[in-house]
């Protein structure tokens, strides 16, 4: 990659898990739809603008999507769909909450129209549906006791001192421990089970990304972030850059949605769109699917 690009940040979330929980939803889709193949590039952005919404889905973790108390999505993710389907002619956005891991099983079953949840951009998911280009590019850190006694700065320390590393399910930090040689892993539900194991004992440190750590963290007096880290897996960098996904029938939308997500990072509104939920500068991106799906 070029070296001008942004290379702060690695991976969210790991390769997806629970296909089979929407086996009947697959099986129970809206026969009026057409099947996957069936449309070079697709109508959806066609019929969305005739119904006048979309519905995304989003996997309930703040600060990439989540349901607001009035029970409206926002978030990073959310909020920039939002920005964007109204420029495409599409005023409302309704948010089906799923379980991280079932969000592209959801997709290909048509649970919803795209996936709004900071979702990392890798070759595994890049074979399953079409990507936007990353609209942020994030680094790793740790939750910590205070004081971070065993001075963790990264998945090596973990792996030298024998220590125990929690993380969320389906997050892709499960696959840096492990290339990291990491044994003791213990899957979470969530950042906030992370901080209980973290505060209970039951683990040394909880992985998940600096943003995300950051803002669980806040307020805590017997935990800490660590300062954030770049992932570094078989020897090079394993950069954590979300984006939005897409059908893979659906490559008319995805391309008008991509148009409309360059105006934003090239007007400076991208920044100004996600910096109330703990994105600066420095997570800004000039990466592409095309890079990242390599």
């Amino acid at each position: 990659m070029a070296p001008s690009r942004r290379a702060t940040g690695p991976s969210r979330r790991s390769l997806l898990a629970g296909a089979a929980a929407f086996g009947v939803l697959a099986a129970a889709g809206c026969s009026r739809v057409p099947a996957d193949g069936d449309e070079a590039g697709g109508d959806l952005l066609e019929r969305l603008r005739e119904r006048g919404r979309v519905k995304i889905g989003i996997a309930n973790e703040p600060p990439f999507g989540y349901i607001d108390d009035e029970g409206e999505p926002t978030g990073e993710a959310p909020e920039v769909a939002k920005v964007i389907f109204r420029r495409l002619g599409v005023d409302e956005v309704t948010p089906v909450p799923v379980e991280f891991s079932a969000l592209i099983p959801g997709l290909k079953a048509r649970q919803f129209d795209v996936v709004s949840a900071g979702m990392y951009i890798n070759p595994t998911r890049c074979a399953q549906v079409l990507f936007s280009d990353p609209d942020y590019l994030m680094p790793d850190a740790f939750i910590v006791p205070a004081g971070n006694p065993e001075g963790l700065r990264g998945y090596e320390d973990v792996k030298e001192k024998n220590l125990t590393l929690a993380t969320g399910q389906a997050y892709a930090q499960i696959d840096y421990a492990r290339a990291a040689g990491i044994g003791d892993l213990l899957i979470l539900p969530d950042q906030v089970a992370g901080l209980e194991a973290v505060t209970q004992g039951r683990a040394a440190a909880f992985a998940g990304t600096s943003v995300t750590v950051k803002g669980v963290v806040e307020g805590s007096g017997r935990v800490e972030a660590t300062e954030p880290f770049q992932p570094v897996v078989d020897g090079e960098p394993a950069y954590g850059a979300g984006g939005f996904a897409f059908r893979p029938t659906e490559k008319n939308l995805r391309d008008a949605f991509n148009e409309e997500l360059h105006r934003l990072k090239d007007s400076g509104e991208l920044l100004e769109i996600v910096a109330p939920f703990g994105f600066t500068e420095a997570e800004m991106t000039d990466l592409t699917a095309e890079e990242l799906c390599r």
